[in-house]
């Protein structure tokens, strides 16, 4: 066998600059080779291990090298190399690994540094496993670790972020009792935690102690405060704060922030002029802030202003500022404007990042505009950006909206070849592309699918794009049997789900069927809004149970819900072809707000009765309240003129009916 001597070991495998590709020879092969070089060879030395375990990309073949190497007679492993191979599985995740190893350096009495500790902690946080994560730190004496602040600020962070609130005051009350005083990062660790938790003003209280504990507040410690008073809407206490602080442009931002999300456009520029008086100049969080929110409300011409002022500040845009501008661009159809505020975005090297291109996809997939948005996909993949699931998700989705299964089936395909795994957002959207084209039985079989993938199962959600997809294929009765399906697999129908069912059997005249499920939400106590109402107003309406569509209406506003123009509409109608228009009349006047749709039933109804004269009453009353007249308004009309005064009539009437609507 090929010996080497370890002194050789950083020459060929150590130098960062020209380093033997590690295929060459495996880790393994180079501890045996260790373990049988010449019994005078100088030992491993603890910084060639360390590089070792760092500069080899595969983790097992690591942890390989590490235990091989601990098995020659030359090297008993330090706390240092149990650092490098603790945080390499760290890195993979490998966490049952490293307890082992935890393990392993008490039996052979080897102290776990404090880095140790925190680098686990973080693994843990970054899995979701916080408990797991507490569960090491109080092994820590056991361990030989002496733990500092900096490690339960590090767990403080992680049990925040899990929400784990009742767990942060025991464990300061620990620190306080070991005789650790917190400092500044401890102490915004817990004012962020009382914030989170509805308790602003303990956080407040802990502001005013920091100097009194010799821990000054900074610039993240009043931002926290200032962005949770905005965000429970006190924004008049975080102006009063902001005012007694020093200038600070973070604490501004926050401000800033909190008036735009609350829509107080107005007061966010006056902050502006105020942050200047004060000696700050706005940053590109500040402007971007302002253009997002000027975006949502739809007034692009304004985002496009502070664009301007920003450019000429000498602020260069980032992602963020771009992303909002072309979502702007695109919810307005302004899809040339989008267009080019992307080119400008590559003109500028501004590079792109997965969020934008998924914006920019979803507003060409809005627009219909699916070929270009398979080009920007394309070039994503150029910019060597990968698309992720929410990508592939959105083309999917507009592939569905315009009937193309082909399409959503050519981008699902791509990414089963990109090995992207779809997640249960991306299923439905694909069980919804096959029935838009009515293909049933490969939406139920992709369901079936997902079924056997334990990591993605069907939700309601997934349901009711089947049931909603057969009840517009008019087989409601399939759909029912999909319901009883959807129960015995544990899957609880939702409101949606019924309202679908109860429009698809409504349509299909199976009314008892109807109001069996009606009956059957409202035993089962499920959440009965507004559409549901309308749909079973509309079905007893069309079965002239006209009177207890009106005792719903009531049942309707006890309950809470405000009737809108769809709830009146089946019943003015049936009023009017039981030729009681004024019944139909009263209905209108109960309306919170007429539409063109409830004038026209009625005028249509009265010109039904030859009540011509209180029809064009009505037609001048819609006129006067900004209603506007449509084409079956006017023909209604139009018909009845022609049948009762003959042609020569007609024309003179309407005459006199265009000139009075000008």
């Amino acid at each position: 066998m090929h010996t080497m001597c370890s002194t050789k070991l950083p020459t060929l495998f150590l130098n960062t600059a020209k380093r033997t590709p590690y295929t060459l020879i495996s880790l393994q092969e180079m501890a045996n080779n260790t373990e049988s070089s010449r019994p005078n060879s100088p030992p491993v030395t603890e910084l060639e291990v360390i590089n070792m375990i760092r500069h080899e990309p595969d983790t097992s073949r690591s942890l390989a090298y590490f235990n091989s190497v601990a098995s020659t007679k030359i090297f008993n492993h330090t706390p240092l190399t149990y650092q490098a191979m603790i945080k390499k599985l760290c890195r993979s995740f490998e966490l049952d690994m490293v307890q082992y190893l935890l393990q392993q350096m008490r039996l052979e009495k080897v102290a776990c540094r404090e880095e140790i500790m925190i680098t686990l902690i973080e693994a843990y946080s970054q899995t979701g496993s916080v408990m797991q994560a507490l569960k090491t730190f109080y092994r820590a004496n056991e361990l030989g670790c002496n733990c500092t602040v900096r490690v339960y600020n590090h767990l403080f962070d992680a049990l925040l972020k899990e929400n784990r609130f009742s767990m942060i005051s025991p464990l300061y009350s620990d620190m306080k009792r070991d005789g650790m005083e917190p400092n500044v990062y401890t102490y915004n660790i817990l004012i962020k935690a009382l914030c989170k938790n509805n308790r602003v003003e303990a956080a407040r209280k802990l502001l005013e102690e920091m100097p009194k504990k010799g821990a000054l507040p900074d610039e993240v410690s009043f931002t926290t405060v200032i962005s949770s008073l905005c965000g429970f809407g006190r924004i008049s206490e975080a102006k009063d704060m902001l005012v007694n602080l020093p200038p600070q442009v973070s604490c501004y931002n926050a401000l800033i922030h909190g008036l735009c999300e609350s829509f107080r456009m107005k007061e966010a520029y006056e902050m502006l002029d105020e942050m200047s008086e004060r000696g700050l100049q706005p940053n590109v969080i500040t402007y971007t802030t302002m253009i997002g929110s000027c975006c949502k409300v739809g007034d692009l011409a304004m985002a496009c202003a502070i664009l301007g002022q920003m450019l000429v500040r000498g602020l260069c845009p980032n992602a963020h500022t771009y992303t909002s501008l072309i979502k702007g661009f695109m919810e307005k159809r302004q899809v040339n404007d989008a267009l080019r505020m992307w080119d400008w975005m590559a003109h500028e090297r501004c590079t792109p990042n997965v969020i934008v291109y998924n914006v920019l996809i979803h507003g060409l997939c809005s627009n219909g505009i699916l070929e270009k948005a398979m080009s920007v996909l394309s070039g994503m993949k150029n910019d060597g950006i990968c698309p992720n699931v929410r990508t592939y998700s959105i083309l999917i989705d507009g592939f569905s909206k315009i009937g193309d299964v082909y399409g959503a089936k050519n981008v699902w395909q791509m990414m089963s070849h990109n090995g992207c795994k779809p997640n249960v957002i991306t299923y439905t959207c694909m069980v919804d592309a096959f029935c838009k084209s009515n293909l049933f039985d490969e939406a139920y079989d992709l369901m079936m699918t997902m079924k056997m993938d334990h990591n993605c199962q069907p939700n309601t959600v997934t349901y009711n794009a089947l049931i909603k997809g057969l009840c517009e294929n008019r087989q409601p009765g399939r759909a029912i049997r999909l319901l009883a399906e959807m129960r015995r697999c544990g899957y609880v129908p939702n409101t949606r789900t019924y309202n679908i069912l109860l429009d698809g059997l409504f349509k299909e005249r199976e009314h008892r069927q109807a109001f069996e499920l009606f009956n059957e939400m409202l035993n089962a106590k499920t959440e009965i809004d507004t559409v549901t109402y309308n749909t079973v107003i509309h079905g007893l309406c069309v079965l002239g149970f006209v009177q207890d569509a009106l005792i719903l209406v009531g049942k309707m506003i006890i309950n809470g819900l405000r009737p809108d123009p769809l709830t009146f509409h089946p019943i003015i109608h049936s009023y009017c072809k039981d030729n009681d228009v004024v019944m139909a009349s009263r209905i209108l006047g109960a309306m919170g707000a007429q539409d063109v749709i409830a004038y026209t039933m009625l005028i249509s109804g009265l010109c039904g009765v030859n009540r011509l004269d209180c029809a064009t009453v009505y037609l001048l009353k819609m006129w006067h309240e900004g209603i506007f007249p449509n084409y079956a308004t006017w023909s209604a009309l139009i018909r009845a003129v022609s049948m009762n005064f003959g042609r020569l009539g007609s024309a003179q009437l309407f005459e006199d009916l265009f000139d009075e609507f000008g």
